[in-house]
């Protein structure tokens, strides 16, 4: 192909070449030689370029002629990953959209007061739910326990504390839910290894975890500790209203040495 470019370069040139009178090539300038000149030179011009055209079709056939088949198939693998993405979104949308309406329904049977019902929808909701859903069914289940079953019911939340998957924050909630179910009957021992972590500052649920901690070392007849939780829970300035409040009732409780 290089071979056939430089013969058709020196083709054209020659052409070009006779276009000019001989006499103009040795003699003084002739009438209009200067023009003819100008034309000879953009005619070489215009053989370069085609030649460079020519040279780079011939570099973009041989590309092709090697890589087709990498080239297809790339693209075939492009056109592939797009499609498959797509319809991996197709799907998770898909099985949000049956987890949600399972959630709804487990929901409407436990504003029935349907609990044990409620509790079989939510664990089946759980168990093949996007992380979200599956979430929320497994605290949802634990809910419905409560209402039947206590004992199952802080079982599950002792689950959900325990599973580092969650993260900090659902889990703290988790073992506070799990408090709140044992605090009248469990020893002040066991509740502060239960809670004490979450009552630590800058632990989101520490003024709830505080107030349980106060209270269950009221009802052991513990009234040191208990003041030790009032006393964390006035110095905080976030402790809500609320809390602030029911923690002053009970100081008022153990200043008077009084139960009810």
């Amino acid at each position: 192909m290089a071979l056939m470019n430089q013969r058709l370069m020196n083709q054209r040139l020659a052409a070009c070449a006779l276009a000019v009178p001989h006499h103009c090539l040795t003699e003084a300038p002739c009438g209009g030689w200067l023009g003819r000149l100008g034309d000879v030179e953009n005619d070489v011009a215009d053989i370069f370029h085609e030649v460079d055209e020519e040279v780079r079709r011939e570099q973009l056939k041989k590309l092709w002629d090697r890589y087709n088949i990498v080239i297809i198939a790339i693209a075939i693998l492009i056109v592939a990953g797009i499609g498959g993405w797509r319809g991996y979104e197709w799907w998770i949308a898909k099985k949000a959209a049956a987890a949600g309406a399972e959630f709804e329904a487990a929901v409407v049977l436990s504003e029935q007061g349907k609990h044990a019902e409620a509790e079989a929808a939510f664990a089946k909701a759980a168990a093949g739910a996007p992380e979200g859903y599956r979430t929320l069914a497994r605290f949802r289940e634990a809910t419905e326990l409560a209402a039947t079953k206590p004992a199952d019911a802080v079982k599950a939340y002792d689950a959900l504390a325990a599973d580092g998957s969650l993260g900090v924050t659902w889990q703290d909630l988790a073992a506070l839910r799990a408090g709140m179910l044992v605090v009248d009957t469990a020893p002040l021992s066991e509740m502060e290894k239960r809670l004490a972590p979450l009552a630590e500052p800058g632990r989101i649920y520490r003024h709830s975890a505080r107030e349980l901690l106060a209270l269950s070392a009221w009802k052991n007849n513990d009234p040191s500790v208990a003041k030790r939780y009032l006393d964390m829970i006035a110095t905080d300035g976030d402790t809500p209203p609320g809390t602030r409040a029911r923690a002053d009732v009970l100081s008022a409780l153990i200043a008077g040495n009084g139960k009810s």
